[in-house]
Order: C-alpha cells, then structure tokens, then sequence
C-alpha cells in the first residue's frame, strides 16, 4: 500500500480542471494525497512512475481515453484500483470498462457523500487485496523446496527429486515416520505445480468416521440417505482442476479402496445417491507411515490400487539420519517463534539433542524448540529445559550376566528372552509401527518381521 501515514495515494484523472480541483478538494479533506492528471496519456506516464492506490478517470477525454488508459495499464500488469466517472448518457462505455477491470462507475452530477463511500470501499477493496498478495507471496516462500530445511544428503537428494516431480501430472505417494513433514511436501509439489491457482485439499482417511467417509469424499444427493436434506458437494469435487491430498491412505477402508481405484482409472465419480458421473480433474498425492507392502500381505491394502498410487515414490528421511540438520532446523524454529536468527545451543546439551533418536521426528523437535523458548530463563537452549527423554542417557536393554551359575544355564533361551524384550519395547517406542522399530534397532523390515515371527509376537504386541 502506497500509504504515507494513513494517507492513501489517489490519482485524479480528467480533462475539465474545475472536475480536478473538485475532486482534490473534496478527497484532501478526506485525508487523501492527491495528484492530478489532464488526460489519460499523461495519466498513464504518471502511474508508470508512481504507485498509486486509486485512480478516479473520466471515460470521455482527447489523446487517451479512460478506457484506453484502464487497458494500457492492464497491459502493463498494473493492477491499480480503477474507478471511473461518466456522463449519465455513456453507461454503456463504463460497462465496458468494468469489463476490463474497472472496480466501478459514477455518473456525473454526483453525489459528495455518494463519492466519498464509493472511494472507501475501493481502498478497502485495495488493501484486502495487497494483503492477500502478500500472505500469496509468503505462502510461496514458505512451501518453496528451498523452505524444506536441510543441508544433508538425504535433504539434498529429496530437494532434488521433488523440483523433477512437481511439474508433473503423475500421481505421488509420500512415505515416511509420522512427524516428518509429509503434508508440508505435499503442499510444496501443489504450490510447484501448474495446479497452484487451484484448490489443495487435504484429507486425512483415518479421521473420518467409516459410514461418512464416502458421503465426505465424493458428496450426496438431496434424499440419498436419512437427513440429506440438500445437494451437498464432496472433497474430491472440492479438489477438481487442483490436488487432492490423502493422509493416513494405509487407513483407508477396503470399500473406499475399491471406490478410489474406479475414479484414479475412469477419472470420474457419482455422489452418494447419484446416477451422473462427473468428471474429475485432480492430481493424487497420498501420504502413509506404514508399509503398504505389509498391508498387502495381510489382505487390508490391494495391491493393483497401490500400484496406482505408487506411480512415483517419495521417502522422507527419519531425522535420526539428519543430524547435521538439527541446528538448522533449531534455528528455524526459533526465528519463527521469537523474530531472532540464531538460538545459542550449550554444548552439553547439542550432544544429547544429535544422541537422541527422535521417534516424533521434526514435529517432535519443534515441539522442544517452543519448550525451550518458554521455559529457558535466556537466548540460550540448556540442559535444563531439555525433557527428561533426552537428557537422561542411553540404558542397556539388559545387565551383564553376573557369575555363570555352577550348574549352568540356557543360553539360548537367554538370548531369546532379551530378543523378545528388546523388540516389544521397540514396537512400543514406534506406537506398533514396524519400520519405525525397525528403524529404532538398526535393522531392516524383513529382518523385524523375520524376528517377530520366529518369536511368535503378533502385529499388535
């Protein structure tokens, strides 16, 4: 907003001097800055050079009309507020203009009072929308690839894959530990793409009730059930020409499945109670933290609708991989919390932070960033506002042996017995996700699945 004070800058364009000094007058008292202009040509060189926030222009002017004035700066991408002023008899030319993006119209004679609220209402109209290109601009800069923090290789290479994959109509699964920023990724390949000026919409498939889910996602004819008492329009409509976004996809039922497979293949849906198939423009992103392959074994996920998500495979890295991000990610945090650039870390208590495995990832450490930001008593994160979690030291999972017993013992049920203890405890660190114990204990997943199956632990120990 070209502003001075509280002043806004108002352009006043018109061939007839004593309509100008009218207007100055009338808008100075207002507390307006006020700039003239005799006809569009020169109006024209002026809003070149100068900012303004309105410009009021007659219609019907020699050299450049108004009209030709509002197209030149439409041309020129100046997307001023417009107001036009025209004789009683030349409405029909202040239509056209509207239709060039003129904001209104007002007719000679005028109206004082009638001029000043039209006047009001633009500049609001003004500031709304400078707001809202900024809060656009700001919203780019945040889900820019670049705001994806993170100097490491696992970074680098994500960094990398995703400013190949953005461009692209191909439909995304996104895997990873819950905590690593998925829908943040999701909403950077969105705001990356050519669907940006559409809607992203997102859904997390684990939240909604199983009896609403089908009626949520793809909407319901007035009478289709008990209490439909209207049309109502459902998410994946609501994500039509933009990107529709399925969190938790691993907790989706087996109905919905077979229901999403036939609008990815036919690109088409019917609402609830319905019998025309609407078509559907929308690019799939689908996010889970578990292992969909698993799913499949077990006879809760189909496999041919994998395959269709699957179409290109994006992991995010746990943060236990990322440590030389952590300070990066500190400082971010804390710049976002407090306007400051860098948070001052003890040395004792960066040790403990690059140590601790991180089940809760990224979120878990945002969370600790604010914690610190309250409880710390300076600029500087210690020991002391570090949760108990972190600051207290890696245990052994079992004692030394002691002295073997004079008549021996079994060894192999001992080995086994520790097995057993320290993968219950893994699966209970994960919430009972398997690569995420997996993960925790340096092995892989057929490995934990081989361990647990030879020790008989089911998936929900």
């Amino acid at each position: 907003m070209t502003v001075e004070g509280n002043k806004y800058k108002i352009l006043v364009v018109d061939d007839e001097n004593s309509l100008r000094e009218l207007l100055t007058i009338l808008l100075q008292r207002e507390g307006y800055l006020i700039e003239q202009a005799g006809d569009g040509a020169v109006a024209f060189e002026m809003a070149q050079a100068t900012v303004y926030d309105l410009i009021i222009s007659d219609i019907q002017m020699p050299k450049m009309s108004g009209i030709e004035l509002l197209r030149h700066l439409r041309e020129q991408s100046n997307d001023v507020t417009v107001m036009m002023i025209t004789a009683f008899s030349s409405t029909e030319e202040a239509v056209e203009a509207m239709k060039l993006g003129a904001y209104d119209y007002i007719t000679k004679p005028f109206n004082n009072d009638e001029i000043r609220l039209v006047i009001k209402n633009a500049l609001e109209r003004e500031q709304l929308q400078q707001e809202n290109r900024q809060l656009k601009q700001q919203l780019g800069q945040r889900f820019s690839f670049q705001s994806l923090i993170g100097s490491s290789p696992a970074m680098s290479r994500l960094i990398a894959l995703l400013e190949r994959v953005a461009p692209s109509q191909a439909n995304v699964l996104i895997t990873g530990e819950s905590g690593t920023g998925k829908e943040l990724v999701a909403k950077s390949l969105h705001l990356n793409s050519d669907r940006k000026k559409h809607p992203f919409v997102p859904i997390n498939c684990g939240a909604i009730p199983e009896n609403l889910l089908e009626s949520e996602l793809f909407g319901h004819e007035k009478g289709a059930f008990t209490g439909a008492d209207k049309r109502k329009d459902g998410l994946f409509e609501s994500a039509d020409n933009g990107t529709l976004f399925l969190d938790e996809i691993g907790e989706l039922p087996m109905g919905m499945q077979v229901k999403l497979l036939r609008v990815l293949q036919e690109r088409e849906f019917r609402r609830v109670g319905g019998t025309a198939n609407i078509p559907l423009n929308i690019r799939l992103v689908a996010a889970t933290n578990q292992d969909l392959s698993e799913r499949i074994q077990e006879g809760v996920f189909r496999e041919d609708l994998f395959y269709r998500l699957n179409v290109v495979a994006i992991e995010l890295p746990p943060l236990r991989s990322r440590n030389g991000d952590i300070q990066l990610l500190i400082n971010n945090f804390y710049k976002r919390l407090t306007g400051k650039e860098k948070y001052e870390i003890e040395k004792q208590a960066l040790e403990l932070l690059l140590n601790y495995s991180w089940p809760g990832n990224v979120r878990e450490l945002e969370n600790l960033v604010e914690r610190c930001v309250v409880l710390g008593e300076s600029d500087v994160l210690t020991v002391d506002c570090l949760p108990a979690q972190i600051k207290q030291k890696k245990q052994g999972f079992c004692g030394e042996i002691g002295e073997l017993p004079d008549n021996g013992f079994d060894l192999d049920q001992w080995l086994e017995d520790i097995e057993r203890t320290v993968l219950l405890q893994a699966l209970e660190k994960a919430g009972g996700v398997r690569k995420t114990a997996a993960n925790l204990l340096g092995i892989n997943f057929r490995s934990i699945r081989y361990r647990l199956g030879k020790l008989g632990i089911d998936d929900d120990s």
